[in-house]
């Protein structure tokens, strides 16, 4: 494409149906992944899928104790909010190429 002169709606539309597939792809890939995060060095990890969604706690005898009940917790919470920061990277990597070629509609040249 030139320089100048504008873009034809036919290449807009098959870049924007092209970017719609791409998302759809992306979207579908995040729904499938699992991520997990960690806390305490281990004894505590969390699983969730790329949406976010708890799927497993993993909690070591080491680390339950009837008397420390809140340490416990905070190291759940610690677990899933890294396995939850993770999955946000993820959605991230795959999502951010395809929001920033939003802005690159118009840009259908090579």
């Amino acid at each position: 494409m030139q320089p100048g002169v504008p873009p034809n709606m036919q290449q807009i539309l098959q870049q924007a149906q092209k970017m719609q597939e791409q998302l759809m792809s992306a979207q579908q890939e995040l729904a499938e992944a699992e991520v997990t995060g960690s806390a305490g060095g281990g004894l505590v990890t969390a699983t969730v899928t790329g949406g976010g969604e708890l799927t497993a706690l993993e909690i070591d005898r080491k680390v339950v104790d009837p008397d420390d009940v809140d340490t416990l917790a905070d190291l759940v919470i610690a677990a899933v909010r890294d396995a939850t920061n993770n999955a946000q990277k993820l959605a991230e990597q795959k999502m951010g190429p395809l929001a920033g070629g939003l802005g690159g509609l118009a840009d259908t040249g090579g």
